[in-house]
């Protein structure tokens, strides 16, 4: 099964260890699911992970751990398809990791703009809950 996730479930992950997104994560360390990445992901979380608001809570030791993380275990994108479906034109490029990827779902807390979707081109955009929920890994 390949996944995308939002950023902001890393972020989530990062700041409460023992959260919903961090069962995901946990899910995803132990080969459940393969996540599907890009570099514009990469650069996102780390801008978002240096905002003072973040920094203060999230040791710059931990996020750039984590984003080696991810950078090791993810399968990257590389060849990333122009996606302009989004009503916020900054999450074009979760969707374009998910169509370069032929991702099975995107899993986000983006309620507005990514779940009002979901679908899209075969990718199921999904909330945390409801990933652990029909997935029953």
């Amino acid at each position: 099964m390949l996944v995308v996730i939002d950023t902001n479930i890393f972020i989530s992950y990062l700041l409460v260890p023992a959260s919903q997104p961090a069962k995901i994560i946990a899910l995803w360390k132990r080969g459940k699911f393969d996540v599907l990445t890009a570099q514009p992901q990469i650069d996102e979380l780390m801008r978002v992970t240096r905002y003072p608001k973040i920094k203060e809570r999230i040791s710059t030791v931990l996020a750039g751990r984590f984003i080696n993380e991810l950078r090791d275990l993810s399968i990257m994108v590389d060849d990333l398809p122009f996606v302009d479906v989004s009503p916020d034109p900054y999450d074009n490029y979760l969707l374009s990791i998910s169509n370069g990827g032929s991702a099975d779902y995107l899993i986000t807390g983006d309620k507005q703009h990514l779940l009002a979707l979901k679908k899209f081109d075969g990718t199921s955009i999904i909330s945390v809950a409801d990933f652990l929920k029909q997935t029953k890994f």
